[in-house]
């Protein structure tokens, strides 16, 4: 996590002015506008307005010699991403702070842009997301940070839900906010309207998904993405998911609501009786009200009408357990594997079934391997404590 250390302020020296003559300027005469979208104009030091100084870790004074710019500048990047005002700090005050960042790090759209990318990539989503913030900060509105922001949520919620983690739902919910957010942007941007139809899909909303894609194909600047997106629109219509049955099944499932939507999801099938999905919104609606056989039976007609997936056969597997064949559960959750080999929930179930079949160091194997993806899976974690 970024520091939150304590932030003090300073009087500015005169000195400071002779300085900042000779850092560099983003500008020319006409002024030009940067690839975040901000004017970079030409900066001069108003003394009038206090120095931030974020101080070094665990210090409540500032001792004049450590002073740098680092500290400078990072005390005005955490004022102006604070989400509420700063204490103390006039409104005024943050647009001076944003103008002289820039003035001493032209370059720190880049930079921060990198790292929060890097971090991304080591799954230390905290981090990138924080990098993010102090770029909103600087930024505000620019849609290239808004977009960024809506991958990194959406990366982190699909990782938390692999390993089970109960606290996917509520990063999903901050990814879909900051969707809505850049797609509230005008002129569109592009990018942001394609992914947005991916993420709809993941989350079964497949009307927003389409309206995204159609509303990407006008202004696409990319044609592979293009074909792509033209495609899932026309499958989304053509398999009628884009119905509203559709979405309101699953929107009552998803809140427990498991008989109404079972009623819901059984209008749709009604309508288009070999699309997949359907079929595997039954079995889920099914294997939440414990009717294993049944469920079960949807979920292999889900794979009859093509929709063969880890996802499907991990459901498969549950429903098995559940009825005492063990043997069968272990081979759809083998071919799960195959699929997803660092599904976490997969993994338990393998964990699951060795231990049911008595066969104790191979569970532990299996619930080792889940520690090693997820240090926090509390099935896992259960077991071994017992073991010890």
């Amino acid at each position: 996590m970024l520091t939150s250390n304590k932030i003090i302020f300073l009087s500015v020296p005169e000195s400071l002015k002779e300085e900042m003559q000779h850092l560099p300027h983003h500008h020319d005469e006409d002024e030009e506008e940067d690839h975040a979208g901000h004017i970079h104009n030409s900066f001069d030091v108003d003394t009038s307005i206090p120095l931030p100084v974020e101080l070094e870790n665990g210090a409540e004074t500032l001792d004049p010699e450590t002073l740098s710019w680092e500290m400078i500048l990072s005390g005005m990047m955490k004022i102006v991403a604070a989400e509420e005002p700063y204490p103390g700090v006039e409104p005024q005050w943050i647009g001076y702070y944003r103008r002289f960042v820039l003035a001493v790090k032209p370059e720190i759209y880049n930079e921060l842009t990198s790292a929060a990318i890097v971090k991304a990539e080591n799954s230390d989503f905290d981090m990138a997301l924080e990098i993010l913030g102090l770029l909103e900060g600087l930024f505000p509105g620019a849609p290239g940070i808004l977009l960024n922001k809506a991958l990194m949520l959406e990366e982190q919620a699909e990782a938390l839900e692999k390993t089970g983690n109960e606290a996917a739902a509520e990063v999903g919910e901050k990814a879909l906010a900051a969707y809505e957010k850049v797609l509230m942007q005008e002129p569109p941007l592009p990018d942001a309207l394609f992914n947005a139809g991916f993420f709809f899909i993941r989350h079964k909303d497949y009307g927003r998904a389409r309206s995204c894609f159609n509303d990407y194909l006008p202004i696409a600047d990319n044609e592979e993405k293009k074909e792509q997106a033209e495609a899932l629109a026309k499958d989304i219509e053509n398999r009628g998911l884009d119905d509203e049955s559709f979405r309101e099944a699953v929107e009552l499932i998803r809140s427990g609501e498991d008989q109404e939507g079972l009623l819901t999801i059984k209008d749709f099938i009604e309508n288009h009786p070999t699309v997949w999905n359907g079929w595997f919104v039954l079995g889920w609606a099914l294997r939440k009200l414990e009717r294993w056989e049944d469920s079960l039976e949807s979920f292999r007609k889900a794979v009859e009408f093509g929709g063969d997936s880890g996802d499907v056969r991990n459901e498969m597997a549950i429903c098995l357990i559940e009825l005492g064949d063990l043997e069968n559960a272990r081979k759809e959750l083998e071919a799960a594997l195959k699929e997803e080999p660092e599904n976490v929930k997969i993994i338990s179930n393998l964990g699951v079934v060795a231990l049911k079949n008595g066969n104790d160091d191979e569970a532990a194997a299996f619930f080792r391997t889940v520690l090693e993806l997820d240090p926090n899976d509390p099935v896992a974690n259960g077991y071994m404590d017992n073991r010890k």
